[in-house]
C-alpha cells in the first residue's frame, strides 16, 4: 500500500471555501514578495549604461555588477527553506523585507563600484528567500481546487514587479530629460530608480503582519489550536478541521526536518525528483529569458533604438509578459502544468529563432534594416508571451508541488538555487557573448527551449489536482 492510501483522509476539497476572497488576500500578500523580487531584479535594467559610464567600466566588468545579484539570490534561496522550518514562513517575509530596505537604501546611495556590487548582493539574498517562501507558503495554505491558480499569484506579482519597475524607470528617465544621469532630486536618475523599491519593501513588510502562519509550520511547532483556526480561514468550516489536522499530522509524523542530506540517493548523487526540479529551473533560465528584463534597453539601444524609446520597449514588452501570465493563471488548473509547459516551449523556439535570425544582419547607419528591426521587435514579444504563459508560471508550480512532503523545504530551496546559478550564468554571459556575436547568442537560446520539450515529454509528471500529502 503506498503512503498517500495510508493518510487519513478529510473528505473532498473541491468546494468552494467560506472565505475565498481572504484566502485571495493572503496568497496575494505572499506574492508580494514576487513583486519585490520582479522589481528588483529587473530595475537594474534602466541603471546599467549609466553605470557603465559613472565608474568607466568594460561589458565584462558591467556584467559581473548585474549578475552578482544572482548569487545573493542562490544563497538566499538555498537557505530560506531551513529558515522557514526553524523560525517560520512569515518571519522569512519579514526578514526578506528588511533586507530590501536596506538594500535599495544602499544601492541608491553607493560610495564606489563595490560598495553598489555589495548592497545588490543583499538585495540578491532577499530575492532568493522570497523566491522559495513565496511558493512554499502559498502552498501550504491553498485548497487543493485553487493551489495552481493561487500558486501562479507568485509569478504574477513577478511579472507585475518587472513591468512596474520598467515603467518607473521610463517615468523618472523622462523626468530627467532623458539622461539616465541626470540630476533629479539631489540624485543621478540611475540612483532613483534604485532607491524606489524602498516603497513597495515597506509595503511587504507591513502585509506580513496580516497574514497567518502556515498551518503545517504551526502543527510541527506544536501549535494546533492556532493551525485549526487557519485552516478554518482557509479551506472553510464545512471541512473536518480534525481530520484535516490528523491529515497533516499523519504525512509530517515520520518526517525530519529536511535536510541536504535527504536529497540524496539515486544513481547521480540526487534523488531523480531532484533533479528533474533542477532541470525544470535551469532550461526555465537558460531560454535567456532575464537577458529581456536585464538588458533590454542596452540591447535595443545597440541596434539603434533611441534610449528613451528603448526604455519604452522594455516597459511593453513587460505588459505582454503579464498578459501571459494571466493566460497562464487562467489555464494552469484547466489544462494542467504539462501541457502549457510544451506550448511554450514551441512558442519560445519561434521567436528566439526569429530573433537570432534579425540580428545575423549587419546595421545600416546604426540601426537593423527596416524589415528585421520590426522582426526583431515582434519576435522578443512573441518569446516573452510564450515564456510568460507557460514556463513562467508552470515552473514555480511544479516546484511548490512535486515534492514529497519530506523533502520539499530543502528540494524547493536546492532547485531555486539551481535556478539562480542558471539566472546568473545568462546574465554574466550575455554582454561578453553579444559582443562576440549577438545571433549566434540567441542560437544558443534557441536550443535550449527546444531541449526543454523532450526533457518535459520524458521527466515532468503532471501534479495538477494532487494534493500535497500524495506528492512523492
Amino acid at each position: 500500500m503506498t503512503r498517500a492510501a495510508q493518510v487519513p483522509k478529510s473528505g473532498p476539497r473541491e468546494a468552494h471555501p467560506e472565505h475565498l476572497g481572504h484566502v485571495i488576500f493572503i496568497a496575494a500578500a505572499a506574492a508580494m514578495g514576487g513583486f519585490l523580487f520582479g522589481y528588483d531584479s529587473a530595475v537594474i535594467n534602466g541603471a546599467v549604461e549609466a553605470i557603465r559610464d559613472r565608474y568607466d567600466i568594460g561589458s565584462a566588468a558591467l556584467a559581473q555588477v548585474i549578475a552578482i545579484a544572482l548569487i545573493g539570490c542562490a544563497i538566499g534561496a538555498a537557505t530560506a527553506g531551513r529558515i522557514a522550518d526553524r523560525i517560520g514562513r512569515i518571519r522569512c517575509m519579514q526578514i526578506s523585507a528588511v533586507l530590501f530596505i536596506v538594500s535599495a537604501v544602499g544601492s541608491a546611495l553607493p560610495f564606489a563600484l563595490y560598495d553598489l556590487a555589495f548592497w545588490r548582493i543583499v538585495g540578491g539574498f532577499a530575492i532568493g528567500m522570497a523566491s522559495v517562501i513565496g511558493p512554499a507558503y502559498i502552498a501550504e495554505v491553498a485548497p487543493a481546487a485553487y493551489r495552481g491558480r493561487l500558486g501562479s499569484f507568485q509569478q504574477a506579482a513577478i511579472v507585475i514587479g518587472i513591468a512596474v519597475s520598467q515603467l518607473v524607470n521610463w517615468a523618472i528617465l523622462n523626468a530627467a530629460d532623458g539622461d539616465q544621469r541626470g540630476n533629479l532630486m539631489g540624485l543621478e536618475a540611475w540612483q532613483v530608480m534604485l532607491g524606489v523599491m524602498v516603497i513597495p519593501a515597506i509595503l511587504y513588510g507591513l502585509l506580513s503582519f496580516a497574514i497567518p502562519e502556515s498551518p503545517r509550520y504551526l502543527i510541527s511547532a506544536g501549535k494546533e489550536t492556532r493551525a485549526r483556526e487557519v485552516l478554518a480561514e482557509v479551506e472553510g468550516k464545512d471541512v473536518d478541521l480534525d481530520a484535516r489536522v490528523r491529515e497533516i499530522e499523519h504525512a509530517m509524523k515520520s518526517e525530519h526536518k529536511s535536510t541536504f542530506r535527504d536529497l540524496l540517493g539515486g544513481s547521480f548523487f540526487f534523488r531523480p525528483i531532484v533533479w528533474i526540479g533542477i532541470g525544470l529551473s535551469v532550461f526555465q533560465q537558460f531560454v535567456g529569458i532575464n537577458v529581456a528584463f536585464y538588458y533590454s534597453s542596452t540591447l535595443w539601444q545597440s541596434v539603434g533604438v533611441d534610449p528613451t524609446e528603448s526604455f519604452f520597449y522594455s516597459f511593453t514588452t513587460s505588459i505582454i509578459n503579464i498578459v501571459g501570465t494571466v493566460i497562464a493563471m487562467i489555464f494552469v488548473d484547466r489544462i494542467g502544468r504539462r501541457p502549457l509547459a510544451l506550448i511554450g516551449s514551441v512558442g519560445m523556439v519561434l521567436g528566439l529563432a526569429l530573433e537570432a535570425w534579425a540580428f545575423s544582419f549587419d546595421l545600416v547607419d546604426g540601426k537593423l534594416p527596416a524589415t528585421q528591426g520590426w522582426v526583431a521587435l515582434i519576435a522578443a514579444h512573441v518569446f516573452v508571451l510564450f515564456f510568460a504563459l507557460s514556463w513562467g508560471v508552470v515552473v514555480w508550480v511544479f516546484l511548490g508541488e512535486m515534492f514529497p512532503n519530506k523533502i520539499r523545504a530543502a528540494a524547493l530551496g536546492v532547485a531555486a538555487s539551481a535556478q539562480w546559478i542558471a539566472n546568473w550564468a545568462i546574465t554574466a554571459s550575455f554582454p561578453s557573448l553579444a559582443d562576440w556575436n549577438l545571433s549566434l547568442t540567441y542560437v544558443i537560446y534557441t536550443v535550449f527551449a527546444a531541449l526543454s520539450i523532450p526533457f518535459v515529454l520524458k521527466f515532468v509528471t503532471e501534479t495538477k489536482g494532487m494534493a500535497l500529502e500524495e506528492m512523492g
